[in-house]
Formats: structure tokens, C-alpha cells, sequence
């Protein structure tokens, strides 16, 4: 079981702001997943990778990829409160989920 969470490039970003928009991605995700899904990813140590996404049209193409192999997934939108404007989309996460299916989705991205 793995998790993959794709994070924009084009934005800016700073560390903390991708490390947030990253946690806000994982978790929304996790709570789309089915129980028995969380508890086998729980059980195998939450494996999850962080990838180079190039900009919103790529994560909604992805996040349709997602949903047709069936898998969790959640794109985030940021509330504007410090760096980007309010609806700016920063993540996606697609998983848990057995990984060569979660690879199918995201395996042609770079690690961020």
C-alpha cells in the first residue's frame, strides 16, 4: 500500500506552506479511503512519496486518473490566508492504495 501526493512546482511555495498543503493532502485522502484500506497502510507504515507536479491542469488530469482506477484521492485548494490566493490548488494525494495502482497513476512523475 502506498500513498502518492503530487505538490505544484509553479506556485512558490515556501517549505512550510508545502509541508502543510502536503499534510492537508494526506490526510483528506486517508479519511476517502475505505477501513480496510487505512488499516492495511496503517499496519504497513503509511509509505507515501511526494512528486513534482507542474501545474493545475496536470493535478485535475491526474486526480480523474485517480478516480477511474478507483482510488482514494483529494485535491486541495489553499484558504488564502498567507502566500497564495484564496483557491489556489496546491496538492493532490491519490491513496492509499495498493501501489502498482497508485503508480499507474503517478509512476511518470519525479520525486519533489
Amino acid at each position: 500500500m502506498k500513498q502518492a501526493i503530487v505538490a505544484r512546482t509553479d506556485i512558490g511555495m515556501g517549505t512550510g506552506k508545502l509541508a502543510a498543503q502536503v499534510a492537508h493532502a494526506s490526510l483528506k485522502a486517508y479519511e476517502d479511503a475505505e477501513p480496510d484500506a487505512r488499516r492495511e497502510w496503517k499496519a504497513g507504515g503509511q509509505k507515501k512519496i511526494v512528486l513534482k507536479g507542474s501545474g493545475e491542469t496536470q493535478l485535475r488530469r491526474l486526480a480523474d486518473g485517480a478516480r477511474r482506477e478507483r482510488l482514494p484521492h483529494a485535491v486541495v485548494s489553499d484558504a488564502g490566508h498567507t502566500q497564495l490566493d484564496p483557491g489556489t490548488v496546491t496538492t493532490l494525494a491519490v491513496g492509499p492504495g495498493p501501489e502498482n495502482i497508485v503508480d499507474k497513476v503517478t509512476g511518470d512523475l519525479s520525486l519533489y
